[in-house]
């Protein structure tokens, strides 16, 4: 089964698509529909229609619980202005949705145990990153039982073996932080146990049009989608 993992989509409702054309079997996504992005409505819509499963990620609970996001101070600015517009172009029925998003997701498919969260499995505000100690690793895994740990939060895919589990981050959808703006997402395929990072172009500039004509902070949000940090 080839499975595509999805994860910190923020409102972009373009790479969402070029995402989602990918060949799979089923969707998971890892969380933050919401922020940074002008179609969050849209975007979380999609996620309810197709009944694609998906955990909260921390931006899913600052915007359906309206607390505080955990962000950190490079982008922390832009969360608080780019909420209030999600809050103004969101439903309550959509806001309901993201309160009730599961922490974690564990499912065992073709003898594999699969285990799916934001942050970590500890907490969906820690990151996870390719350059995280193992030390650091082993306290924020938490002593969970699987073969395979998908995560997103960072905003930086990769894939790493820890001991005896695979760890995939299909980096960011819809807001890359790793100097590459093409949308990302990952395949992981059952059968082999191997994830495939992907990198897509979609119609950047269609999203950027919308962020001018609707958002705040629109010339620093169009930067960073546009140089992918």
């Amino acid at each position: 089964m080839r499975i595509l993992l999805i994860s910190d989509i923020h409102g972009n409702k373009e790479a969402l698509d070029a995402a989602m054309s990918v060949s799979h079997d089923m969707v998971v996504c890892l969380g933050d529909l919401a922020d940074y992005g002008p179609s969050p409505s849209e975007c979380i819509d999609f996620i309810m229609e197709n009944k694609i499963e998906s955990v909260l990620g921390n931006h899913d609970a600052a915007v359906g619980s309206r607390i505080e996001c955990g962000c950190g101070y490079k982008y922390k600015h832009l969360s608080v202005a780019t909420r209030d517009y999600t809050w103004e172009v969101t439903s309550e029925k959509q806001m309901d949705f993201l309160r009730h998003l599961p922490f974690s997701i564990q499912k065992e498919i073709d003898g594999l145990k699969l285990y799916f969260t934001h942050g970590s499995p500890r907490s969906n505000y820690e990151y996870m990153r390719p350059q995280t100690p193992d030390d650091e690793f082993e306290e924020m895994i938490c002593g969970i039982e699987t073969d395979v740990l998908f995560i997103g939060h960072s905003h930086q895919p990769f894939v790493r073996k820890f001991k005896d589990m695979l760890i995939v981050n299909p980096g960011s959808v819809g807001q890359p932080r790793d100097e590459n703006c093409k949308a990302s997402c990952a395949v992981f395929d059952t059968v082999s146990g191997e994830a495939e990072l992907i990198r897509l172009d979609y119609d950047i500039d269609k999203t950027c049009r919308k962020i001018k004509e609707s958002m705040p902070h629109p010339e620093e949000l169009i930067a960073i989608l546009k140089r992918g940090y």
